[in-house]
């Protein structure tokens, strides 16, 4: 990892209306970092995500991705984003696993463009990595749900991003397929050396697989080691006292 962060974020406050969503949240991601946030539902995880990624305007504080100030309207031509319920759209449509895949080459500045050599070769190569190589002829509406996911985890690495972004993305996703996706991220993490950045619940997988944590209720409770994080009380600051899952150790 080098010293200049690859996200920055500093001060940052945000609210819908009257609600404050986040206040005054500040901390740094380097290259190479595997980063999972958590906390409770309305703690600001999805509101961070579309701040980070530029869905959203900045109300209070900046944010930094790649040196630059984050622009509403794109996330940059380097980041590669899955939102929720991605798997859970219509997959009726005679789309193959290829053709999915194959959109993550088409940029706003080459929409008309044929795809060429490399592009191809990229798309086989994201297919290949998702180990969906078997299937890509296959329409999009044959696979099971875990499956498709590995499918837009692809169409992200086809776009050859520094930076993956993930909101909740084992959700309606059986245990064992999130298994072999949380396998997928970590080699693509420790492999490849690409950077990501996921938000979830599954805080027992979570705390187990990524490098780092960042722990939200609003303000930013805690940002480090998931060793030190699960020997301090952050999970009652988080959840409460009456918090109902289990931590286990692997």
């Amino acid at each position: 990892m080098t010293d200049t962060p690859l996200i920055k974020v500093d001060n940052l406050s945000f609210r819908y209306g009257s609600e404050n969503v986040l206040e005054n949240v500040s901390f740094d991601i380097h290259a190479g970092e595997f980063v999972g946030i958590i906390g409770p539902n309305g703690s600001g995880k999805t509101t961070l995500l579309k701040l980070l990624l530029g869905l959203l305007p900045t109300q209070q504080g900046s944010i930094q991705i790649f040196g630059k100030s984050v622009q509403i309207g794109t996330y940059g031509k380097y980041v590669g984003y899955i939102p929720q319920k991605v798997t859970q759209s219509e997959t009726r449509f005679p789309i193959t696993v290829r053709e999915v895949v194959a959109l993550g080459r088409v940029h706003p500045d080459r929409i008309l463009q044929p795809l060429g050599t490399k592009d191809k070769k990229l798309i086989s190569e994201a297919i290949s990595a998702v180990e969906l190589s078997d299937f890509s002829n296959r329409l999009l509406s044959e696979l099971s749900g875990g499956q498709q996911q590995r499918v837009f985890i692809a169409k992200a690495l086809a776009s050859e991003p520094k930076l993956l972004i993930l909101d909740e993305p084992t959700v309606g996703i059986d245990v064992q397929s999130q298994e072999t996706f949380y396998r997928l991220l970590s080699s693509l993490n420790k492999d490849k050396g690409l950077t990501i950045v996921i938000v979830s619940h599954d805080v027992d997988v979570v705390m187990n697989e990524v490098t780092t944590v960042l722990c939200l209720n609003k303000t930013l409770i805690y940002h480090g080691n998931p060793k030190t994080f699960l020997k301090e009380e952050y999970l009652e600051q988080l959840y409460g006292k009456n918090r109902r899952f289990i931590i286990h150790g692997h």
